[in-house]
């Protein structure tokens, strides 16, 4: 048999001679008491009243209840002792409350001590127990045990039922339905905790972690162990926006300390204060009964019920994880905080080495280097890739990348719009040096990690990594169509940034905005597009209040976090002057567009009207470049035109149809032009 068989087999004789001893004092309390009616006798004790006769005594004699006692202790000996020892000793119970704690177990567990416990009370509707008997049957009756306070009542172990204005020591005791199940041997979480809690949904699994988080784990387990064990150890802070890093941590520091981790979202706790208090009970409770951590998720969580989780673990023990972003718990309790994050770049690397195989090529270094993904990720998407490469020959790189562009991007759909990159260098026209500064912009980005890791940048640095652009200039002089540009270049996801969805009146919530776009941003490595940025990277401006105060924090938390972003931020604005100037000074490229001059308009106005369009060969673009447009003005005349053309049954854009198109478009920006200078002649004008 098993250690476990044998420990059940010892655990039901102990509790077969408590219910035993506690049926004898029972009787014999009733036959000192003389009681008037006595009990009908049950075919046990008719049973065991004739093997007495035949020993010639009273089978309930005081001696008969003394070798009962005798034989629970020499079951208690054992190691591990039976449930109730066992219970005694973590819930800190009295041997008067044992004793109620076996008297109401032994009500449970055998018919025929109802009806002794009416004789008992010379009340045959008392069919079961209260203190007052128990006062009456167990010697040294301790008064505690009727107290709020005392272990009995704190920890729920019994259910009291006092109706109107009956007193505390006449009410009924009830078992806790837990507790009867946990002397019996069974030991598994309170039914009324299993609706809030749930497994982490982790596997343990025995793969090894890279270095970096083995360590994290390495470092809590050794915290909780100098804090004699799980009971007292401290609150686990978990800072970082990598749930999914976090609860892997978790898990494997609370299977290194042989402990079952159960999660449950803050929101979900009670918030009524009875409700309340029993939760908190019933968990200090289990996790001193079960090998038990608790996980509580704050994600999305109020102030209000960062409140409740404050008194939760002032009031509570055990080992508690806790979900936080930043932000931590100010409480009484010691706590340990913590940043938890993904695998290193050169970690994930391997891992990416490792999932590919021989199938590797020079993909993992590339992967990551943009996108950050943790172990699990990385597996599947490796997993997924290898599933439709074929078995000779490498993983596509163009179907991996695409797969982690994908994967990366999800974090990002909520917080920002992404744009459908599809501008090319080609169409980008823009004086030459700027286009080679543009163009610098994107190796920098790509050969980032060759510059600061491999060649040690990084370990002299420890601000200023992240890649900041700041493109000035008129509406329409191609500001987004150069970030489009950019971000095709490098294959990245592209993400204009809603400044109403960012800014927030209420103090504070800007911060917040801010800070899931950064860390969405981050693991995803995404170009970030700030439209119009002078609307929220504007000057700081002189503190006259609160506001201002507060507004000038969330300008000098954006400047931190350009700084330390790992990707490519672009400002977009078409006031320079109205960027505060510790941006600029930040700034790692400062791209200024140019109005665009006549030979700049010439080349656009020749590559704005797509190949497929049917364009009459009459069309002088030498004439229309005269015209004073941005290049984002003539593709609204040119778009204008096409559509002007569709309504014609040749279906050709023709010069009147240009021109036409660029009437409008002057009249929109109420710019003042000559209305000669939308008249057509044909080609006789062309000639002259």
């Amino acid at each position: 048999m098993s250690d476990q068989s044998d420990w059940l087999a010892v655990n039901d004789k102990h509790l077969a001679a408590t219910v035993a001893w506690i049926r004898m004092r029972l009787r014999h309390l009733v036959e000192n008491a003389d009681a008037a009616k006595p009990a009908k006798k049950c075919a046990w004790f008719e049973r065991s009243g004739a093997r007495a006769n035949e020993r010639g005594k009273s089978y309930f004699d005081t001696e008969a209840i003394e070798e009962a006692r005798q034989e629970m202790v020499k079951l208690e000996a054992g190691t591990p002792p039976p449930a109730l020892n066992l219970l005694a000793k973590y819930l800190g119970l009295s041997t008067f409350d044992r004793q109620v704690l076996a008297l109401c177990a032994a009500m449970e567990l055998d018919t025929c001590v109802a009806g002794h416990c009416a004789n008992a009370q010379g009340d045959v509707t008392k069919r079961y127990p209260t203190f007052a008997l128990a006062f009456a049957l167990f010697d040294d009756p301790d008064w505690n045990a009727l107290s709020p306070h005392g272990p009995l009542r704190y920890w729920r172990l019994l259910e009291i039922n006092q109706p109107c204005a009956q007193p505390l020591t006449g009410a009924a005791l009830v078992l806790d339905e837990r507790i009867l199940n946990y002397l019996k041997g069974s030991n598994y979480l309170d039914d009324r905790l299993t609706l809030l809690f749930d497994p982490i949904g982790v596997a343990s699994g025995t793969e090894a972690l890279p270095e970096s988080q083995q360590r994290t784990v390495d470092r809590l387990i050794e915290s909780i162990t100098h804090s004699n064990g799980p009971e007292r150890a401290p609150v686990i802070e978990l800072l970082g926006h990598d749930a999914a890093g976090k609860r892997l941590i978790a898990d494997r520091v609370a299977s290194g300390l042989g402990l079952n981790l159960q999660i449950t979202d803050l929101r979900s706790l009670p918030v009524q204060t009875g409700e309340f208090e029993t939760f908190t009970r019933l968990w200090q409770r289990e996790s001193l009964l079960m090998p038990l951590a608790l996980y509580i998720d704050t994600n999305g969580a109020s102030d209000a019920e960062k409140t409740l989780l404050k008194r939760f673990l002032e009031r509570s023990g055990g080992l508690v994880f806790v979900d936080l972003e930043e932000a931590r718990i100010d409480t009484v309790r010691h706590r340990v905080a913590i940043e938890v994050g993904k695998p290193t770049p050169e970690e994930q690397q391997q891992l990416w080495l490792e999932a590919l195989s021989d199938q590797a090529g020079d993909q993992p270094q590339r992967l990551a280097e943009q996108f950050s993904f943790s172990q699990n990720e990385i597996a599947r998407l490796a997993k997924s890739a290898l599933a439709t490469a074929s078995t000779d020959s490498q993983v596509p790189a163009e179907d991996l990348w695409q797969r982690c562009r994908a994967a990366a991007r999800i974090g990002m759909e909520q917080l920002a719009q992404r744009i459908d990159a599809k501008a090319v260098w080609d169409e980008l026209v823009l004086p030459p040096d700027l286009k080679t500064l543009l163009r610098q912009i994107t190796e920098q980005v790509a050969r980032r990690s060759r510059v600061y890791d491999d060649w040690g940048f990084r370990r002299k640095m420890n601000r200023g990594l992240g890649i900041s652009a700041l493109f000035a200039g008129e509406s329409g002089t191609g500001k987004t169509m150069a970030a489009e540009v950019i971000a095709n270049d490098l294959q990245l996801d592209l993400y204009r940034i809603d400044l109403s969805a960012v800014v927030s009146k209420y103090i504070g919530e800007t911060e917040k905005n801010l800070r899931k776009l950064f860390d969405a941003a981050e693991d995803s490595g995404a170009i970030l597009f700030f439209d119009e940025a002078d609307a929220l990277f504007g000057k700081r401006s002189e503190v006259k209040d609160s506001h201002d105060r507060y507004a000038n924090i969330e300008i000098n938390y954006l400047l931190q976090r350009m700084e330390a972003y790992r990707g490519l931020a672009i400002l977009a604005t078409n006031m320079k002057n109205a960027v505060d100037k510790a941006f600029v000074r930040r700034l790692r490229f400062i791209v200024d567009f140019p109005f665009p001059g006549v030979a700049e308009r010439e080349e656009i106005w020749h590559k704005v009207f797509p190949e497929a369009t049917p364009v009459d060969p009459a069309l002088d673009y030498q004439r229309l470049s005269k015209l004073n447009l941005t290049g984002g003005s003539i593709h609204n005349v040119a778009l204008n035109a096409a559509f002007l053309a569709a309504q014609q049954q040749d279906g050709r854009v023709t010069m009147p149809m240009v021109l036409n198109a660029a009437r409008t478009e002057f009249k929109k920006l109420d710019r003042p032009a000559k209305e000669s200078d939308f008249k057509w002649q044909g080609p006789t004008e062309m000639a002259g």
